[in-house]
């Protein structure tokens, strides 16, 4: 019975860890606020994000040397 109980608890467990793994974790690189000004070194890009809902643009700059992105929202 308590192989049972344990196996139960186990998964439990299990299943918080990942939902908080997720939740910090998580690619939220998107969802950040960039501002309105790209930084020196960044270069635009041809891609471009559209949110179907509120219709707002987002265009992706590319920074060739550290590899980050920058997103900024464009009306």
């Amino acid at each position: 019975m308590k192989f049972i109980i344990g196996y139960y608890i186990l998964q439990i467990v299990i299943v918080i860890l990942c939902i908080l793994l997720g939740y910090f974790i998580y690619d939220k690189r998107f969802k950040r606020n960039h501002g309105a000004k790209v930084p020196d070194g960044f270069q635009s890009t041809d891609e471009i994000n559209i949110d179907p809902v509120t219709g707002e643009k987002t265009r992706v700059y590319y920074n060739p040397d550290t590899g980050e992105r920058f997103y900024k929202k464009e009306k």
